[in-house]
Order: structure tokens, then C-alpha cells, then sequence
């Protein structure tokens, strides 16, 4: 079944235009808020969102969608996409929504779903609710006397900063770490560097200044140029820096460098291991990591499972196999010991706690293993996706050929722009790099 609105994650697009509209956010809370009323309990949704100037107006429509249908909302304003899903759980709501577009730019919105337990939707609630949108509203709307309240919450940043400090054992102190913390201007601008001070560490912050147009501007996890200059220049034991919504992570170790998020899995599947918390011997990651963290792992004696690229699908696959640490190369790091989607400060806690522990640099904790040479490049394309035609496929199939078994190469479209995604890796750099180069170039003439 074709879907209209939801992407890989959630519905995203352009503000106040095509699918990111307030009529199209209400309707969201209208299907959302019926699909997820059973019982006759007051059933009720929080909702957080980002920084980003939309926000306001997303908010409110939502707000207006939820109400109708006779659902109680609880705003949060500014949080991290994993608090959401935290206090969806905690505060017993039937539904969690979080308004970001997470990495893009202020232009873009999107609007995320978490179920009752805190996981994201599965592609079959997500049909139902689309299913919802289309129909005649008459049937959804409360009588008058069922229309749900909203308030504000006050004090539910308090809970997860409290939250957040708990997945490192009380004793453990970051006294002595000088961290250079950028929060994109986005939604952890005020509980990242919070529990990071609390925990002891002395906290320098960029990115923490939102205006409503500056979220992922020239900084954050996406642009972190400006946090490896910052570290360098203050000789920072190590950078964090988070995206819009906070649910991915990228680190900059005490020489200004950026460390991938293949490394971080690693980190986290050796200490884990070593303490006997890993619940099965591998990690979860998807088809775009680096073929050094699978030759890695198998070194280790643990395995690497690929799922498709979205961290909901680490998730599922997690969930279904009983893993407890998956991921993306791009920072969503999974811990599911402690959450139920991307957290980035907590997975950033748990490398500043293996860097505390083993008092060596984040350099040496964060070089276990040698990357394959991977080369990534986008391709913009109008209309329809350049992937069904035969030259591009037949050029796809003679690089595959080219490429044997000494590495790997990826081509897919991007869940949430109009992008095609070329990745290629392998054992020789300057294969990788022309093979790469070609299939972009055939790609944008079959645009």
C-alpha cells in the first residue's frame, strides 16, 4: 500500500506546505487520538517538540485534532525526542508525539509517533492512521462534553535530566572532564548540559542560543565543525554534539576529531560485554555501516545483524531478537537497557563513563578498529526516483560486479528528502571512490 504521509520517520516535510501543514497535523491528531482511544478511561497524549518556529503552529493544531476526539494533551514544550517517549511511558499516556525534523533545517517540520510503551509506530498502525485521515471526520469527533483538555507540564525536564543521570551507576562521577557540549540550538538545549554539570563534568556549551531559525545551523551533529574548533581551542577532553531533536550523537575526542558512530557501538558492545550486560552476542546496526565494525565484531567473537536504514527498524529487529545494543553509523545509538529509541546524551554517557573509568583518552577508547575506505554521496532528483530505470540499474549491477566480495556498495533513497544515497566501500579507496563517482553520474542523467 502506498503512503502518503509517513516517511521512515514519522511525516516530515517542508513547513505550512504539502504534508506539514496545520490541517494535515490536525487530522494527524484526529487519526491518531481515535485509533489510540480504547476503553472508557480519560485517555491522554503528551506532546513535545524542538525549537524550530513551526513548532507553535503544529503544536497547536495537534493540540486541536487530540481535543476533538476526546483525548487529554500534556505540553512539554522544548525536549528531546527520547524524553517523549521516557514520559510517554512514565506519565501512562496512550500516545507520544514529538514535532521535529530532527537534523534538517528550520524550514522543515515532521511529527513523530510513539505508542503506549514508547516505541515508535510499526508501518501497520502508521497505514491505519493514514487510512484515518482520509476518511470523513464526522465519525471521529467527541460529543460536546467528551472534548479533551490541555495543559502545560511544568517540571518534566527535571525528570529526565533525573533520568538521564540514572543510566550510569550512582558512584560514577565525570569530575575532571572538560566537555564541549553543542546542542544545535535544538531540543536538549537545556537539559544536556544540565545533567552533564550535575554529573560532575566542567560543562562548556555552544549551540544552546535558539531563535526559532537557527536549529542545525552551522552546528549540531550534522555541521560539527565548530565543536571540533571549540575543543581544540580549549583543550576539551572531548565534544558532544546532538541534532535538533537529540536522539543522535557525534563525538569529537580531545584532538579535535570526529569519532563515527560505528566506533561508539563498538565501545559500548566491548564494555558491555566485558560486564556481562549484553543480552546476545552482536549488535544491531543497518546496511550502512562500516565494514570494519563487522570484521571488528567477529574478532570479538560477536556478530553484526543489518537491518534497512532507520533507527525504528534497529529497534524492531532488537525487540524481536532479544539485542539491547544497536544503531546507525550516524549516531543513533540504541540502548534498550535504558530506552526505547536513539538517545544521544545517554549514549554519549556511556562512553564518558568508559573514558572515566579507564582514565585514557576518548582517542584510544574511541579507535577500535581501522574503517574501510566508504565513500557517501547524495543525488538530488525531481519527480519521479532515477532507481527504476534500466541504465541506472544495469549500472548498479556492473559496479556490484567490479566491487566482488572486497566490499560493499548501497544504493537507496532517502526516507525523508528527495535524495538518492550512493555508498560504496571497500579494500581498495580508489575502486570505492570511482565506482561512486560513476553511479552519481548516471544517476543525475537519468533525473
Amino acid at each position: 500500500m502506498v503512503r502518503r504521509y509517513f516517511g521512515t520517520d514519522g511525516i516530515r516535510g517542508r513547513a505550512n506546505a504539502g504534508t506539514m501543514t496545520a490541517g494535515v497535523a490536525m487530522q494527524v491528531g484526529m487519526a491518531a487520538g481515535k485509533l489510540f482511544t480504547n476503553g472508557g478511561h480519560r485517555h491522554r497524549v503528551i506532546i513535545g517538540k524542538d525549537t524550530r518556529l513551526s513548532g507553535y503552529m503544529i503544536e497547536n493544531a495537534l493540540v486541536a485534532g487530540f481535543t476533538s476526539v476526546g483525548m487529554d494533551v500534556f505540553l512539554v514544550g522544548p525536549m528531546p525526542t527520547p524524553a517523549v517517549a521516557m514520559l510517554t511511558r512514565s506519565l501512562r499516556c496512550d500516545l507520544g508525539v514529538m514535532i521535529s525534523a530532527s537534523h534538517n533545517a528550520y524550514h522543515d517540520n515532521g511529527i513523530k509517533l510513539f505508542g503506549p510503551d514508547g516505541y515508535k509506530l510499526s508501518d501497520e498502525k502508521e497505514l491505519e492512521i493514514e487510512a484515518l485521515m482520509d476518511a470523513p471526520v464526522e465519525h471521529l469527533l467527541a460529543g460536546s462534553a467528551s472534548i479533551g483538555r490541555a495543559k502545560r507540564l511544568d517540571g518534566e525536564q527535571a525528570r529526565y535530566i533525573e533520568f538521564a543521570k540514572r543510566t550510569l551507576p550512582r558512584s560514577m562521577s565525570l569530575a575532571g572532564l572538560r566537555v564541549v557540549l553543542d546542542c544545535a540550538n535544538g531540543a536538549a538545549y537545556k537539559v544536556a548540559p544540565a545533567v552533564l554539570w550535575e554529573l560532575g563534568a566542567e560543562v562548556i556549551t555552544i549551540g544552546d542560543q535558539p531563535d526559532g531559525m537557527n536549529i542545525n545551523a552551522g552546528c549540531g551533529s550534522t555541521q560539527p565543525q565548530a565543536l571540533c574548533d571549540k575543543v581544540r581551542e580549549l583543550r576539551a577532553d572531548v565534544g558532544i554534539a546532538l541534532d535538533g531533536d537529540a536522539d543522535r550523537v557525534v563525538l569529537v575526542d580531545e584532538r579535535g576529531s570526529i569519532v563515527q558512530g560505528d566506533q561508539l557501538m563498538a565501545v559500548v558492545a566491548d564494555n558491555w560485554r566485558a560486564s556481562d550486560k549484553l543480552t546476545q552476542p552482536g549488535v544491531v546496526a543497518t546496511v550502512m555501516s562500516n565494514l570494519g565494525l563487522e570484521r571488528y565484531l567477529e574478532g570479538q567473537g560477536l556478530g553484526l545483524v543489518r537491518t534497512q536504514v532507520g533507527d525504528r527498524y534497529v529497534v524492531e529487529h532488537m525487540r524481536a531478537n532479544g539485542y539491547n545494543v544497536g544503531g546507525e553509523q550516524s549516531g543513533h545509538i540504541i540502548l534498550s537497557d535504558f530506552v526505547t529509541t536513539g538517545d544521544g546524551l545517554v549514549s554519549a554517557l556511556q562512553i564518558l563513563s568508559v573514558v572515566a573509568q579507564e582514565e585514557r583518552s576518548v582517542s584510544e577508547i574511541c579507535s577500535r578498529f581501522e574503517p574501510v575506505p566508504q565513500i557517501l554521496k547524495n543525488v538530488q532528483f525531481e519527480g519521479d526516483s532515477p532507481l527504476a530505470r534500466d541504465a541506472v540499474k544495469d549500472a548498479i549491477e556492473a559496479a556490484k560486479q567490479r566491487l566482488g566480495n572486497q566490499g560493499r556498495l548501497v544504493i537507496r533513497p532517502s526516507g525523508t528528502e528527495p535524495l538518492i544515497r550512493v555508498m560504496a566501500e571497500g579494500d581498495d579507496p580508489a575502486l570505492v571512490e570511482t565506482l561512486v563517482d560513476e553511479l552519481c553520474d548516471t544517476l543525475r542523467k537519468a533525473a
